[in-house]
């Protein structure tokens, strides 16, 4: 029997989802935790890996059981034996051809950044802080230059694996509430890093220091060494999986998809 679950966690204490030998990680305590509740080993394959520090609001990921459980049952369970920082949302049988990956038509993304002259002591590790004044208006003026289907060489990290460059880029949209301005943004996939280094860029935008037209000379030069710092990891949350409706999987609450 094939599940898939829901998950949410706040990635401030964890090395990133990817289990590791000598470091904390989400996918280590949700797979103990699910193991406790199967009474058998149990591995999970995630929709994504987020990184050290990057929170999640709609994980999905997939495991096979014969455990006869109910969904009800994995979820209480589950949430038992979990640290306060990870929480599964739900559980739902799924077909034997769903795969938590590679079955994902778009992943979404929300960049929280804090833009005030004094930093917060509630937010620290889940948004970034700038102290700088930005401009929204600039900064969305430069991320329509980036939506469409591009090769993103600029914006991935070095030691990315992908085979190809090539992503579509669906949305990204720059709104501000308040002190917190939040980047809204999905893709068919991401390369790594590429949220953040998108990020990292629309904020020199919105600073002043360059103009909107300068993230469309990085993408068209497709070299990561002329593009701006990666953002950093804590205003990222993993905010949607979309799947086949087929499937019938849970959608996220609309309260939820704001991070907050």
């Amino acid at each position: 029997m094939r599940w898939a679950l829901g998950i949410e966690y706040d990635g401030s204490a964890f090395s990133g989802w990817q289990l590791q030998a000598h470091a904390r990680s989400v996918q280590d305590v949700v797979q103990q935790a699910l193991s406790a509740v199967a009474d058998h080993p149990v591995q999970v394959v995630a929709a994504g890996r987020t990184d050290s520090g990057v929170h999640a609001l709609a994980q999905v990921v997939h495991f096979d059981s014969e455990a006869h459980r109910r969904a009800r049952s994995w979820v209480l369970g589950a949430n038992s034996r979990l640290p306060r920082d990870v929480s599964l949302l739900w559980a739902q049988e799924v077909p034997a051809e769903f795969h938590a990956r590679f079955s994902a038509l778009e992943r979404g993304y929300n960049y929280v950044i804090l833009n005030r002259r004094v930093r917060s002591s509630l937010l620290r590790e889940r948004s970034h802080w700038e102290l700088r004044p930005l401009d929204e208006a600039r900064m969305q003026s430069a991320a329509d230059l980036l939506l469409g289907e591009h090769d993103f060489s600029a914006f991935r990290a070095a030691s990315c694996q992908a085979g190809t460059p090539v992503r579509e880029l669906r949305t990204l949209d720059v709104a501000r509430q308040g002190s917190l301005i939040h980047i809204h943004i999905s893709a068919n996939a991401f390369l790594q890093h590429m949220v953040r280094n998108i990020a990292g860029a629309l904020l020199r935008v919105g600073a002043g220091e360059q103009p909107p037209q300068w993230v469309a000379s990085l993408l068209a030069g497709k070299d990561r060494r002329l593009a701006a710092p990666t953002a950093p990891a804590a205003g990222l949350y993993l905010q949607h999986i979309r799947y086949p409706a087929a499937f019938g999987l849970p959608r996220p609450e609309p309260d939820t998809l704001t991070g907050w």
